[in-house]
């Protein structure tokens, strides 16, 4: 018997197949054209175990995709044009697959046995490698972690289907949603982001939703991750947040000075009531935010890590700290962002939560007369403004010495002034809301921020 030419690791046992669902699947695409099409879009070549299946495959694959019916007679002439015809076994074996076809009512069923078998196939032949690896000394253990993540994810990726629904239950579906804002169950159809003006022009973040924040360094990015982290924790919608830059603890420590009224230093220096602050702590220490510090975290490790915080504690929504810091694949650093930013709405979609991601801009902002962020400042990718469903921009007037700063006809001290500039809302309108920001304490809120301590 010809077998797949993959290399699999000899354990003494036949490897995972299914020879009979091979011929049966064959013998329906040759049989019925249209079956053909389907089968087409749920299986590939190295599916296939037995070396002329896949070729015969290979060749109604071919035939398909040039428009050409796919038939017994149109296989055998292009497996002959091929030079594959007797390799497979003649027309004889062609003319066999069919003639046990006489249904092809099975065939999807057929086919989820087949790529079963495959992923079987791939999981010992993956779990070997990583075994030789393991043994061999001169393998870096993160590069070896990196091996086997990347390449789980990639197997898991081939069974990962999604079947298409009539309009009409993604109707019910939305209709369920607005229906439980209607009668006051709830207040948004996403997840609240705390800042009453913000959630009016958004509806809360969208499940599958890519939500970038981008600014230049210093305007906030980080402390408004957190306040939108707490606000959705107190609203009971637990939140992991992956800080590439930041360790766990400076993140405790802006979380109890913006609790406390403590600035961060006060706290650092330990010029404080420890009695109170202790108090305080216990306001937010209980709270459903789970942090993550590890640095050069890649898409695989995220999405691992996503996938356990939501198994385990049933996370809502994910921030990442900052996205550039992230690694990813490519030759260069603009593919290198590219994949990641496509790695981070396909774990949005996957798991269908909010994924709020920080980003830094590129320094031609500070060449501009206002030093207003626009989207072509989106740091080393235009594949970021492209994969992201909100792009929104931070920018203090006041870091660039503006004292007064108009938005619409309104016009604004800029003293503490933090600006939200929406660029681009995929589902909604763009905007721009005032907030106000108050670095020492951590503190962003919608209305103007006292700034003193309050012990």
């Amino acid at each position: 018997m010809d077998l797949k030419n993959n290399i699999m690791p000899d354990f003494g046992k036949v490897p995972p197949q299914a020879i009979d669902c091979e011929e049966a699947v064959l013998g329906a695409m040759m049989l019925e054209g249209d079956v053909a099409s389907e089968i087409i879009t749920l299986l590939k070549p190295e599916a296939f175990y037995k070396n002329s299946n896949r070729k015969i495959f290979e060749a109604i694959q071919f035939i398909s995709h040039a428009g050409q019916p796919v038939d017994s007679i149109t296989v055998t002439e292009r497996l002959r044009a091929t030079g594959g015809l007797e390799e497979v076994g003649g027309p004889v074996y062609l003319m066999g697959l069919t003639n046990k076809i006489v249904s092809a009512a099975n065939t999807e069923y057929h086919s989820g046995i087949i790529l079963q078998k495959y992923l079987q196939r791939e999981l010992i032949r993956v779990s070997s490698e990583i075994q030789s690896k393991a043994y061999d000394d001169t393998y870096d253990i993160k590069d070896l972690l990196d091996f086997a993540e990347n390449s789980i994810f990639h197997i898991s990726q081939t069974n990962v289907k999604s079947d298409p629904v009539r309009l009409s239950k993604c109707i019910d579906d939305v209709l369920i949603e607005i229906g439980k804002i209607f009668y006051k169950e709830k207040e948004l159809v996403g997840i609240p982001s705390g800042f009453t003006p913000i959630d009016r022009k958004t509806g809360g973040f969208q499940g599958s939703n890519l939500i970038i924040v981008a600014a230049r360094p210093s305007m906030g990015k980080t402390a408004l991750a957190q306040i939108i982290a707490k606000n959705m924790a107190i609203q009971k919608y637990p939140v992991g947040i992956f800080t590439l830059e930041m360790s766990n603890s400076e993140l405790g420590i802006r979380y109890l000075s913006g609790e406390s009224g403590y600035s961060n230093m006060r706290i650092k220096s330990a010029d404080i009531d420890y009695d109170k602050l202790c108090m305080t702590a216990n306001n937010i220490a209980n709270l459903p935010i789970y942090l993550d510090e590890t640095a050069g975290l890649s898409i695989y490790e995220l999405r691992s890590k996503v996938k356990k915080l939501i198994l385990k504690s049933g996370i809502k929504a994910v921030i990442i700290d900052y996205l550039q810091l992230m690694h990813g694949e490519g030759k260069s650093r603009e593919q290198e962002v590219s994949f990641i930013s496509r790695g981070l709405k396909g774990i949005a979609k996957e798991f269908s939560i909010p994924v709020i991601a920080l980003s830094q801009l590129n320094r031609e902002v500070e060449t501009r007369n206002t030093k207003r962020p626009m989207l072509s400042d989106l740091r080393e990718s235009g594949q970021i403004e492209q994969d992201a469903d909100m792009v929104w921009f931070l920018y203090r007037p006041e870091v660039y010495g503006f004292k007064d700063f108009q938005i619409g006809n309104d016009n604004y001290d800029s003293s503490g002034l933090l600006l939200i500039d929406c660029a681009k809302h995929r589902n909604g309108p763009i905007f721009s809301i005032p907030l106000y920001h108050n670095e020492s304490f951590s503190v962003i809120q919608d209305t103007k921020i006292e700034d003193k301590c309050t012990f």
